[in-house]
This record gives structure tokens, sequence and C-alpha cells, in this order.
């Protein structure tokens, strides 16, 4: 079935307007990562049987589908279309044409959720620990506790000896009880930055 296509214009329109659109790039998570508009949701077209009705609940969302060329789109159109998705189009010449237009793309995965964390350290200042300054804590077994925000496998895959696993809005509710006394320094890690101050932030 043909897919019927929106331009690069009408989809930054449709953004700055925050008209409700959800913008999905086709692509494995690590072309993703490599360059899309800010807003843009990676859900790889070999997952969309798996992911679609968990992320997009309503049948009549405006569902617009790019690849970089790869020739993903039609397929997981119609993956979507089998689902009950009545509202799915293709960006007019994939992310090439979005680039062409002079809009830009981002690096990363969570790009937006990032750029928020940086925006809360810069506005807020929160403390921070270097890697040898809590290396040097741990050795001189000072009165810290660790607490890992992180999703418990990323936590079970590696993690700073004697932190303790407490995934993401788990943090507030279990931080008094990881740290009970009020003089112990609690240290919120993640695997780069955003969720330790965000973490460190609502605490």
């Amino acid at each position: 079935m043909t897919v019927s296509s929106v331009s690069p214009q009408d989809i930054r329109a449709t953004l700055l307007l925050r008209r409700e659109i959800a913008l999905l790039d086709v692509r494995h998570e690590a072309e993703f990562a490599t360059g899309h508009p800010l807003f843009a949701a990676n859900m790889a077209a070999g997952r969309i049987a798996l992911e679609a009705e968990l992320r997009l609940p309503r049948k009549d969302v405006p569902i617009v589908l790019y690849d970089n060329g790869e020739g993903l789109v039609a397929a997981a159109a119609d993956q979507l279309r089998a689902l009950g998705y009545s509202n799915v189009a293709a960006l007019t010449g994939g992310l090439e044409a979005w680039k062409e237009a002079g809009y830009e793309v981002f690096e990363d995965v969570n790009s937006y959720a990032k750029a928020f964390g940086e925006l809360v350290e810069a506005r807020r200042h929160t403390p921070s620990f270097s890697a040898d300054e809590v290396a040097a804590l741990i050795s001189n077994k000072a009165n810290i506790a660790i607490l890992d925000v992180r999703r418990f496998d990323e936590y079970a895959t590696m993690n700073i000896p004697g932190s303790v696993s407490v995934p993401g809005a788990e943090l507030v509710l279990r931080a008094g009880g990881a740290a009970p006394d009020p003089d112990t320094t609690i240290i919120v890690n993640c695997a780069g930055r955003t969720r330790s101050i965000i973490g460190t932030q609502s605490l």
C-alpha cells in the first residue's frame, strides 16, 4: 500500500506549534544515535510488533516515519497499519531531506532529556564529585551512600563498588532507608550524568 508523505517543513511547523505527532525513526538505535531531529523517537522497524501498542496507545495518533534511505519505511508503515494505526505517513525524502531543508539533527539518544539535565545543572548548580574524589571517599571509608539510579540491568552489568541500585523513581522513596543518618553524603550516579543530575536535584 502507498504511504502518504509529509514535508520536513510541515513536520517542523507541527513541532513548533506543539501539535501532536509521533515522529518515528525506524532505523536501528545505533544509526538513530548518529543524527535525528530533536523530538524524533526511535522505533526500529524490527521492533514495531513488540513496541508500538505500548508506546503508541491511541491508534489514531498522527505517525510520521523516516529512515536515511535504507528502504525501511514502507514495511514499517504496513506493520503499523496491520496493528490498526490509521494515520501513518512518511517524511518526504527521509532524514536527508530534513538536513537539506536546513534543520538541525542531534546525535546520541535521549537528546532532549540530556539537554534538560544540562539546563537543570546550569540553573541549579548541582554539586558533584569527580571519579577520583569518589574513589578517595570510598578508600577512606567516608560516611557516604552511593545510589545508582540506572535500570537494574545496567547496574548488574557494571557498578561502583558499594553502590546500591535504586532505579529512577525509586530514588526519592528509598534514599532515606539507604542513608538514614542525616550526616551521610549521598552520591547519585548513572552511566553519564543526566539521571544523576535529576536525581540529585530531586533529593
